[in-house]
């Protein structure tokens, strides 16, 4: 929806997930959506200017051991490579976690940024702050750029803004809906939390209480019995609002932030519907790229087709990391 509001037109869209697809197809029947195993999805007979995807990178156990083709083969990876390989677009974005900058010690990167340059792209990447980008949320995503390198195309990242947006503008006359409830246990504990609080505000008993063998373990573990705070963005969305290790309580009620406000810190407009159970758009939700951060990405990806980049908004960079 971000590239939509850029200016971007979408030829095809795919996802193996059923309510997935079934949302895109309500909201946007005229996008052309396909549910199914990207694996089994010829790319041959496309033709796009971009190609965009989002890939697990769980599976590269031996990334960058000079295996090369072989480390990723199986992976989704692999598949967004095929794609690129088959479609040849002008520009190919991947998008991810942060955490893969450094996994398997950057190997694993490395290894994509080989092979993608095997594949005829030069390659930039850059760690993204969504907050900074007109999200009310501290989450941030690695953007991997490629260009194909017979083309005379800059790399261009979003300038981040001055400015941040709170939960408490992001959540201001937010739509009533469906959501997850506490059990009785666990509301009477987080009810003790302040805003922006977390397990380390309870008194000292039931901190050992709640946290058990975690309590005598290392780390500051800050997202468990965590409230969010109405004057700060939010912290980063995960696929349930109520996982112990990275609690999302609402500021002034205790509950777990609701389906629409979900969709509301992750920059989903109110009139977008998801498909499926309450767990299901939970899901959505927290595995989605924020509609906003999409949109600047959107028009950083015009601007380098059209080599007309707004100094005020954008960066144009040749000097980001690329590993070898």
């Amino acid at each position: 929806m971000g590239l939509e509001h850029a200016g971007l037109n979408h030829i095809f869209l795919n996802d193996f997930d059923k309510d997935s697809v079934a949302t895109l197809k309500q909201n946007k029947p005229e996008w052309n959506s396909v549910l199914g195993d990207v694996k089994n999805i010829d790319f041959s007979d496309m033709s796009a200017d971009v190609i965009q995807g989002g890939f697990p990178c769980q599976a590269f156990s031996y990334a960058g051991k000079g295996l090369g083709f072989t480390d990723i083969r199986g992976t989704m990876f692999f598949e967004f490579l095929r794609a690129i390989k088959e479609v040849k677009p002008k520009i190919a974005i991947g998008e991810n976690v942060k955490g893969l900058e450094k996994h398997d010690e950057g190997k694993t990167l490395h290894t994509m940024i080989a092979e993608l340059e095997k594949a005829g792209y030069r390659v930039r990447y850059k760690v993204l702050k969504s907050q900074y980008l007109d999200v009310p949320q501290k989450r941030e995503r690695i953007m991997i750029i490629g260009i194909r390198k017979d083309l005379n195309i800059p790399f261009i990242f979003p300038k981040e803004k001055d400015y941040t947006i709170s939960i408490r503008e992001a959540l201001e006359n937010c739509p009533v809906s469906e959501g997850q409830v506490y059990p009785e246990k666990k509301r009477k504990i987080l009810e003790l939390i302040p805003p922006g609080g977390y397990w380390r505000d309870l008194p000292i008993e039931l901190q050992k209480e709640y946290m058990g063998a975690s309590f005598y373990l290392g780390g500051g573990k800050t997202g468990m019995a965590r409230r969010l705070s109405w004057d700060e963005p939010s912290l980063t969305l995960t696929c349930a609002p109520a996982q112990k290790q990275t609690e999302r309580c609402h500021p002034s009620e205790t509950r777990p932030l609701n389906v629409r406000e979900y969709a509301r810190i992750q920059t989903f407009p109110d009139n977008w519907t998801f498909k499926g159970s309450i767990a299901s758009q939970y899901k959505q939700i927290g595995n989605a790229v924020p509609v906003n951060l999409g949109y600047h990405m959107g028009r950083c990806i015009i601007a380098m087709l059209d080599n007309e980049p707004d100094q005020e908004t954008m960066e144009v960079v040749e000097n980001l990391p690329v590993l070898h």
